[in-house]
């Protein structure tokens, strides 16, 4: 990303913008001179008749500057606005564009301070900053020029001073451009924390750990608060400097001017006039070390955002990508092998699962069953053999369309801060009517409890599902789900949170879906029970594969599982009969 780029693109805008500048500062700097010819030509001169009009030359002054200002500032803020927006946008939607990895290896709190506070500097150095820093060339620039038309012995005082206050601003600058890197670092940091315990509230009141929570919170806000002092501890350094020689330079003009008047070499309306250009210079010098101070802030903010944009997705479509908008559901995984920096996650995965059918997942916590959905998403890239749906390689399909054919309910259930209705027809929202919606929530068993609700279907359900249980929740997402209405239902324990009956409720409705082929991942031997293969997954690999019956006549892994869920209840059984 680079801000020339922008700069560019609205050139006729910051033209136009810098044209009313120059005429307001240009009108600006006319006022000296009228002040010039009062003292000269009225009050030494005696010429009283003359004062109306150079006061009505002050006033058309003031009128034209405020009319050129006005269009500068307004100039200025839109272009800077449209720009903030432009990068903005861009960079979400690369945020947006890059694969899972990225985001398993970089924090929520990191992002959120580059797409707000990263960019809200950009936005002010191409706009309020950067405004100030050419208004302050240009009234630098016809300062000087009407100082030399006065007096060019007397302008050799403001161009020694100015050198001066410029080694200074530049010193400053780099003491304060490795503190605000630090300063943003931490800022995502104190960022993260407090989004992880407002996210995480009830887990850190559930365990008791509010005292160690706030602790946490409180050292990044120290470390926060330090690296703040340190930045205003390099302002108040160099402050006195730009204080000093700012106070001195009007002075020093005075009495140096003194002496030329006195020696007849300058009028007195000649001092009194360059004795106000030299004030007129005053406020850029010693705004100078400010402006660099947020040039440097806006620079840094930059460079950390290009860090973000370079970054490319691991997973992407291809350019010669297969159109497949009608997808039957036929899925196939041949000897897929999947490794993260060298750990082996699946090895060797290979079933053939047909348009219609079911296939049930099972496995230990970290056997890779989730991996199997994540490469057939293609969240991540396989490590070796290849995915086939209906026939064709998923990677010589558009990830658009290999993920619109597919209907995910995430074994972690995440809805957004909206309406039930909103949350539900997320999946598929412009074809989505309020009676859809209404079935989909009805098969997945959440109608009886939305109902309850005062705004039921329009009820606000938060952000992560605040105020719902976790099988309220899981509900709503099976029904997200299922109102999409696509070939393939892919379910990663969705039902773990769920109550047995309610459970079989909702599988009596995806039994219905007789033309959709489904994944079922789970923990619950009932979940899996009438799929038309299970897999049972160890150490990333298949152990044993069948139908259920199969399976426990094998008396192996499944068998050892179906034993620790129902053991007691059919010894039980048996002691009744």
């Amino acid at each position: 990303m680079k801000i020339s780029s922008y700069i560019k693109k609205y050139w006729y805008m910051y033209t136009f913008a810098i044209v009313c500048m120059i005429i307001a500062t240009g009108l600006d700097m006319l006022s000296p001179q009228i002040l010039k010819h009062i003292i000269d030509d009225v009050i030494v001169g005696g010429k009283i008749n003359l004062l109306t009009t150079f006061l009505l030359i002050i006033l058309g002054i003031g009128v034209g500057r405020a009319v050129f200002g006005y269009f500068k500032e307004l100039l200025f803020d839109s272009v800077s606005s449209k720009i903030g927006a432009d990068i903005r946008r861009k960079l979400f939607n690369h945020v947006q564009g890059l694969s899972l990895d990225y985001f398993d290896k970089n924090n929520t709190g990191e992002l959120m301070s580059r797409l707000k506070d990263d960019v809200d500097k950009v936005w002010a150095g191409v706009g309020f900053i950067g405004m100030l820093v050419v208004e302050i060339v240009i009234h630098i620039s016809l300062a000087l020029y009407g100082m030399f038309s006065l007096s060019p012995v007397l302008t050799i005082i403001p161009l020694v001073a100015m050198p001066i206050v410029a080694f200074f601003s530049i010193k400053m600058e780099k003491k304060l451009d490795n503190i605000y890197e630090e300063i943003s670092e931490e800022n995502a940091k104190l960022n993260l924390v407090a989004q992880e315990n407002l996210a995480g509230v009830r887990t850190v009141k559930a365990f008791a750990r509010e005292k160690f929570e706030i602790s946490k919170f409180l050292s990044h806000n120290k470390r926060y608060y330090e690296l703040n002092m340190r930045q205003s501890k390099v302002l108040i350094k160099y402050n006195p400097y730009f204080q000093f020689i700012t106070r001195l330079l009007p002075v020093t003009v005075i009495v140096a001017g003194g002496f030329l008047v006195i020696k007849d070499d300058l009028s007195l309306g000649s001092l009194g006039a360059f004795a106000e250009y030299a004030n007129n210079i005053v406020w850029p010098m010693e705004m100078l070390g400010w402006l660099f101070n947020d040039l440097a802030s806006a620079t840094a903010s930059t460079k950390r955002i290009n860090k973000i944009m370079k970054e490319a997705p691991t997973v992407v479509t291809r350019e010669d990508a297969i159109p497949h908008e009608n997808t039957s559901g036929d899925i196939t995984f041949n000897n897929v092998s999947f490794a993260v920096n060298d750990v082996n996650i699946l090895k060797d995965i290979s079933f053939h699962l047909e348009q219609g059918k079911t296939l049930g997942i099972m496995g230990a916590t970290g056997s890779g069953k989730t991996s199997v959905i994540n490469l057939l998403q293609r969240f991540y890239e396989t490590t070796e053999g290849e995915i086939n749906l209906d026939g064709i390689n998923i990677k010589d399909l558009s990830l658009y369309d290999l993920r619109k054919s597919m209907a995910l309910v995430m074994q972690d259930v995440f809805l957004f801060s909206d309406t039930v209705n909103e949350n539900v027809k997320m999946g598929n929202r412009p074809l989505l009517d309020d009676q859809e919606v209404i079935h989909a929530l009805d098969n997945a068993q959440a109608t009886d409890f939305i109902e309850r609700m005062d705004n039921q279907y329009e009820t606000i359900i938060g952000e992560r599902g605040v105020g719902l249980s976790g099988g309220q929740k899981q509900r709503i997402s099976i029904a997200r789900a299922l109102a999409k209405k696509t070939p393939i239902l892919i379910m990663d324990d969705s039902t773990s949170a769920l109550d047995m009956e309610t459970e079989h409720l909702i599988q009596k409705s995806l039994n219905d879906l007789s033309d959709t082929t489904k994944i079922i991942i789970a923990h619950r031997i009932s979940a899996v029970r009438n799929a038309d293969e299970i897999i049972f997954l160890e150490d990333g690999a298949i152990a044993e594969r069948g139908t259920h019956e199969s399976l426990l006549e094998k008396k192996g892994l499944y068998y050892q599982t179906f034993m620790a869920q129902y053991g007691d209840y059919l010894e039980d059984a048996s002691l009744a009969v």
